[in-house]
């Protein structure tokens, strides 16, 4: 499977969360081609500001592996990770990221802290970003769009 397919199951959840009111930022985490856990950001379901897509799928995918270790996996994820969800990925020590739009505002890769640039960080993974930016930008603007 290519990049552009392993990034199918983040932009169906993306989908999924803005038809659920949530900003649709979707994440899926690979192990050797097969996605293990999929899912689009919740705070507001789950009442908890914790819920971004990122955290909900490094938290299933431990649960599943049975290991706080994600060293074989890669993340998929619509939206460049905030400072959280960034050292959550140090700390998995998830292999590679790849990520489709960049946030400037929120961001913590390329942009703001760039958590994986810092002395602080012991794990950095590949990082990947810009794949199918239009498509994760364009998601933002429409749901944002029609909120205001």
């Amino acid at each position: 499977m290519s990049v552009n397919d392993l990034f199918g199951a983040a932009f169906e959840e993306a989908r999924a969360a803005a038809a659920a009111g949530e900003v649709p930022v979707g994440a899926a985490l690979v192990r050797k081609g097969s996605v293990i856990a999929a899912a689009g950001n919740r705070t507001l379901r789950d009442r908890d500001p914790t819920a971004h897509a990122e955290m909900l799928v490094i938290r299933e995918a431990c649960a599943t592996l049975g290991s706080e270790r994600l060293v074989d996996c890669d993340l998929y994820v619509t939206l460049e990770p905030c400072a959280m969800c960034a050292a959550a990925i140090s700390f998995a020590r998830i292999g590679r990221l790849y990520y489709a739009a960049s946030d400037p505002k929120g961001g913590a890769v390329e942009h703001g802290p760039r958590f994986f640039s810092q002395p602080t960080c012991h794990h950095k993974p590949e990082v990947y970003g810009g794949i199918r930016e239009s498509e994760a930008a364009q998601l933002l603007r429409e749901f944002f769009q029609a909120r205001r």
